[in-house]
């Protein structure tokens, strides 16, 4: 499998070393592979893990769930809601900006690169980390969620007093894999233009900063004006 290879932080490697060897982990890389073949997959090969190297397991604070990366060229870079440098910044994230901007009084930011909440210790985890350029949802089902499911199962586990934030339907089905006693939830609709009435007014950012405090952390530094 050397077009497909798993570099990931020394950390979660051994966290999730039982999932690489599993017969649905190889399925899904014979998957992508093939795939290969005839379409162009975002993100590029290097940046399908960046969630995980940017914030090291030991380092999680706060996890924030996606469902899919974008379809758009150059947009994807492995980071759940997060573009690359240089490309105009999704409805959605535009609207995480506006809510931000209400809750903190943080500015707009002028791009959509969210390396530096990953780098803070924010796991900004996408349920599929794949996807055919211009067709959303197109690996669904091939094993990601099954592997992503496990990545969830495993923080909840091995850490203590992290902050999930579950913005709409798909992400709030993962509270299952979640243990409530030791964890915080907080939930909100998805900030997609569709259901966005319902996220603004969440203040999700303050509240996880104050629950950060709680739990004897720093808080996030949530402005990436400066990154």
């Amino acid at each position: 499998m050397s077009e497909v290879k798993v570099k990931m932080e020394a950390g979660w490697s051994e966290a999730l070393s039982e999932e690489f060897s599993q017969p649905y982990f190889r399925q899904l890389k014979s998957f992508l592979l093939e795939e290969r073949q005839t379409y162009r997959i975002y993100p590029p090969g290097p940046q399908i893990f960046s969630a995980f190297n940017f914030t090291p397991i030991s380092a999680v604070r706060v996890v924030i769930i996606g469902q899919d990366p974008y379809h758009g060229a150059g947009q994807a870079n492995g980071l759940c809601f997060s573009v690359s440098d240089g490309i105009k910044p999704p409805p959605s994230l535009v609207n995480i900006f506006k809510e931000l901007n209400t809750d903190l009084g943080i500015p707009i930011p002028i791009h959509g690169n969210l390396e530096k909440w990953a780098r803070q210790g924010v796991f900004l985890l996408n349920a599929t980390l794949t996807v055919r350029q211009g067709q959303p949802a197109s690996h669904h089902g091939h094993g990601w969620e099954q592997f992503t499911d496990a990545v969830i199962r495993t923080l909840s586990k091995q850490c203590n007093g992290l902050v999930f934030l579950l913005w709409g339907r798909f992400a709030q089905a993962k509270e299952n894999l979640i243990d409530s006693s030791k964890h915080h939830i907080l939930k909100a609709a998805h900030p997609s233009p569709f259901s966005v009435t319902g996220f603004y007014g969440c203040r999700h950012f303050s509240k996880t900063n104050a629950l950060l405090v709680e739990e004897g952390h720093a808080p996030i530094d949530w402005n990436i004006n400066n990154i």
